[in-house]
């Protein structure tokens, strides 16, 4: 297997599946001044290395800026970010917030930090955009992160809930993007290790073994690995939503539902036998040429 040309239709793969999610959703416009999370992780850092790919070879203009927040945990390397930022050559900013004392402080031994460092690295994160003049928040969230978001909602939050690839933010200010909604995570571990980023682990919470978050990546990990399709599938199912087959009445009409005489080729099917297809990539629409060209010479062979 020659290596280099396996390493060349991975990049292929990701610029496409990024600039599609980002054709899809119309995540970036010209003039747009995205705000690039980084926190020195495989995600944020394959992220921020496909965007600039695209940046390249885009037909509009728009900015990248990468943010790192130093959240101040103990043995944490404030090195390596601004030296390999530097060497880039991309605009950044490093944020000094010691959240990690005050997470320590509030959470009682053992119990799970992830929620409200979550919370206050998005505060921080929503007023550095303001702040900088940033349009558009990329977060680096992968396909399985967004999988696992809906089991995990399934589970324990009893709601059918995922993480959208754009939203606007909780103070309503800001846009949030993922441009990484349709890369599978396996596909980020093989670029980090060919692009051989200087990955800063979270010694925060990585060492919680026991989340529940990293309990339902296991699983998905083992169905993909049993079971091939089977996460691809359920991907899909997210883009292919039923309301008249599940049971919020908010979204369908169930109390006023009548008989029409008429057949229906959904009817009273529960389970649709025939495998749902993978979706195929969309054209860009109108008014957004940002990857209607700029993907084209990244699929064009392969």
């Amino acid at each position: 297997m020659n290596i280099e040309l396996e390493n060349h239709k991975l990049e292929k793969r990701l610029c496409r599946e990024v600039g599609r999610a980002i054709v899809d959703h119309n995540m970036i416009e010209e003039g747009d001044r995205v705000m690039v999370c980084v926190s020195g992780g495989k995600d944020s850092y394959g992220m921020l290395d496909i965007l600039l790919k695209l940046q390249a070879r885009a037909p509009v203009n728009f900015e990248l800026i990468a943010v790192n927040l130093d959240q101040k945990q103990p043995g944490f390397p404030e090195h390596v970010l601004p030296e390999y930022l530097g060497k880039l050559g991309v605009k950044f900013h490093i944020e000094n917030q010691d959240t990690y004392s005050i997470v320590k402080r509030v959470i009682p031994e053992g119990k799970t930090l992830c929620s409200l460092c979550s919370r206050l690295r998005r505060g921080i994160l929503y007023r550095v955009a303001g702040e900088l003049g940033a349009t558009k928040i990329a977060l680096g969230h992968h396909r399985d992160d967004i999988l696992q978001t809906l089991l995990l909602n399934m589970f324990f939050g009893g709601k059918l809930k995922g993480m959208p690839p754009k939203l606007v933010s909780d103070d309503g200010k800001n846009v949030v993007i993922r441009p990484m909604a349709y890369v599978p995570e396996k596909d980020l571990a093989r670029w980090a290790e060919v692009r051989q980023f200087p990955i800063i682990p979270c010694t925060l919470c990585g060492s919680q073994e026991n989340l529940q978050r990293k309990q339902v990546g296991n699983l998905l990990r083992e169905w993909d690995a049993k079971f091939p399709g089977r996460v691809e599938n359920m991907f899909n199912a997210l883009q292919n939503v039923v309301p008249s087959h599940l049971m919020d009445r908010s979204l369908f009409p169930f109390e006023t539902l009548q008989a029409t005489g008429e057949a229906s080729e959904d009817g009273d099917k529960a389970f649709d036998e025939e495998p749902c297809a993978p979706t195929a990539p969309t054209a860009a629409p109108d008014g957004n040429p940002f990857l209607a060209r700029a993907v084209i010479p990244i699929t064009a062979g392969g």
